[in-house]
């Protein structure tokens, strides 16, 4: 395969998983690094969970003690490495749809790593609720968004739809979860710590 020939990355995520936060702050300087084109996948992982990928709720509800103590663990590491706090917030899970249905606003805008920032610092390392309208609105505005057009646009059937088809277009092609990259459409890597195998294998074919 001649990855010097390819120059994409999708990248399909949710803001309301930790492990994303932690590929999100990594997986644009990887891109800048490999001069690669970056395009952004909102999706709503609970709505795969809900079709393909039960066994997290199960997981969630009788969790074993020792691999959750080694996950936290894990997730500090990782947090150190990527310069970044995460606070456990108090509503776990949470409401992300109007979060992500706004992601496409921002897109639009070109402006979605800056509100994907926002939204995961607000929620990962803040604890705010970002299911809640009034937090929505403190990101919006200090990205300079119209309030009126954001939460106009994020009710629209036609951006839901979107939402749906990008969850749907990831179980599609064999996705289950948040985050999932893709190199050049086919080879997918699931997870934060896989951006390290990533990067090894741009580095190997270039």
């Amino acid at each position: 395969m001649n990855i010097r020939m390819k120059s994409k990355i999708e990248f399909f995520y949710d803001c309301s998983s930790p492990w994303t936060y932690l590929a999100f702050v990594e997986v644009e300087k990887l891109v800048t690094r490999h001069k690669l084109d970056l395009i952004w996948k909102p999706i709503l992982v609970g709505g795969i969970f809900n079709t393909i990928n039960p066994s997290v709720y199960e997981t969630r509800a009788n969790p074993v003690k020792a691999k959750q103590q080694y996950s936290n663990k894990d997730m500090k590491d990782w947090s150190d490495i990527r310069g970044i706090e995460i606070n456990w917030p108090l509503i776990f899970p949470v409401n992300s749809v109007r979060a992500m249905r706004g992601a496409f606003y921002a897109i639009d805008k070109e402006k979605i790593s800056e509100y994907n920032s926002k939204v995961f610092f607000a929620y990962w390392k803040e604890g705010k609720d970002i299911s809640k309208k009034e937090v929505l609105i403190e990101i919006i505005l200090s990205l300079g968004f119209s309030t009126e057009a954001f939460f106009n646009f994020i009710e629209l059937d036609s951006t839901k739809e979107l939402l749906k088809a990008s969850t749907q277009e990831l179980v599609d092609r064999g996705g289950f979860g948040s985050p999932t990259i893709f190199l050049n459409k086919t080879n997918m890597f699931f997870g934060n710590d896989r951006l390290d195998l990533l990067e090894k294998i741009l580095k190997n074919y270039s």
